[in-house]
């Protein structure tokens, strides 16, 4: 008897038999039965080539006995990617180059979005502020609207990055500023990125969005 070539030989999956069974597809002696699912009686028998593997001889029986739909992966479409909330929304920044811009002797710079007609902190007061906190490349790296909470700071105490502090120390309660401030007056060391947020390197350029909005013990004055 001649011998059976292996690249000719099929996989039988035969429904009412419940089995794959290997024979040649010249329609020989079965060479190897396996067991792999139970079929609905009276399925009609598949053939495919013995070639396949394992996952393509599972997918076949699974067509057969109507489970493919039980197995398939739901397919989601990319959810857009939420904006971040801000102080200055996109009317603001259409204006922005329309307000004066006041460089100080140490190099920051700020530009006055609505002034304040409360009081200026005094040196030691604490201060409540909402801000919003951007790279030199415009993504928010710290934010307290995203905290859910404004953020308290004591004003010349050496709690924030020297050109926030100095900010703060002319503005008004009500008062809306844009700080620009220069690498030397900024994180003397790097911020590392974690979730959502972008890295900010040591002795780079920040921009602040800061809203002053109370002064305890000298507005309640």
């Amino acid at each position: 008897m001649q011998a059976l070539n292996p690249q000719k030989q099929c996989v039988v999956s035969t429904g009412h038999q419940r089995q794959v069974s290997l024979r040649p597809c010249d329609g020989g002696a079965v060479k190897r039965t396996t067991i792999v699912a139970r079929a609905s009686a009276g399925a009609p028998d598949h053939i495919v080539p013995s070639s396949v593997d394992r996952r393509s001889v599972m997918a076949t029986t699974l067509a057969t006995l109507g489970l493919t739909s039980r197995f398939a992966q739901p397919s989601h479409a990319a959810l857009p990617a939420e904006k971040p909330k801000v102080l200055c929304d996109e009317t603001c920044e259409a204006n922005l180059d329309k307000l004066e811009l006041v460089t100080l002797p140490s190099g920051l710079q700020y530009r006055e979005i609505e002034p304040g007609t409360g009081a200026v902190p005094p040196v030691g007061f604490q201060v409540v502020v909402d801000y919003v906190a951007y790279t030199d490349k415009g993504r928010v790296f710290d934010s307290s609207l995203e905290k859910g909470k404004p953020y308290d700071i004591r004003v010349g105490a050496g709690q924030v990055i020297p050109g926030l502090d100095e900010g703060l120390r002319t503005m008004r309660t009500g008062s809306f500023r844009r700080l620009y401030i220069p690498g030397n007056l900024a994180f003397p060391q790097p911020l590392k990125a974690a979730a959502g947020r972008p890295s900010v390197p040591a002795k780079s350029p920040v921009v602040f969005d800061v809203k002053l909005l109370y002064v305890p013990g000298v507005d309640e004055e």
